[in-house]
């Protein structure tokens, strides 16, 4: 009898963190970002290509130069599941999870499953450097 018991108790700690798992992923369990960004440096203008741009891992945002001069400070993770974007190419970040893609000038949907964009931040150039407001 005690082995069935342990058999039992083994088998549903294997359903729980299956179900745990499952739950995790459709959640979102992506990289976040942080929610106190205002002053950080994000990215040299330099490191920032025009008409694409960069990822910042650590702080999980994408900074991009759509046209010359102009930075927009996105987060990296797709709002469909929380998957981390590529680096942008052509102007489009993709998600190489389920191929969302976002324009980098807005962070609007270019292509589903996503249905909302990547959330902005409000950035300016400060010392050649895109800067958080």
């Amino acid at each position: 009898m005690a082995e069935e018991l342990t058999r039992r108790t083994a088998l549903g700690v294997a359903g729980l963190t299956g179900l745990a798992g499952i739950a995790g992923c459709a959640s979102g369990s992506g990289p976040e970002t942080p929610a106190n960004l205002s002053g950080k440096e994000v990215a040299k203008i330099a490191d920032v290509p025009v008409g694409g741009g960069r990822l910042n891992s650590e702080l999980k945002l994408l900074v991009t130069q759509p046209t010359e001069g102009v930075f927009k400070v996105f987060t990296s993770k797709c709002p469909h599941q929380g998957c981390g974007v590529s680096t942008p190419k052509d102007g489009i970040a993709d998600c190489p999870c389920h191929g969302s893609e976002f324009d980098i000038t807005d962070g609007s949907v270019k292509k589903g499953p996503a249905t909302s964009g990547l959330r902005e931040y409000p950035a300016e150039v400060k010392n050649g450097a895109v800067v958080v407001l």
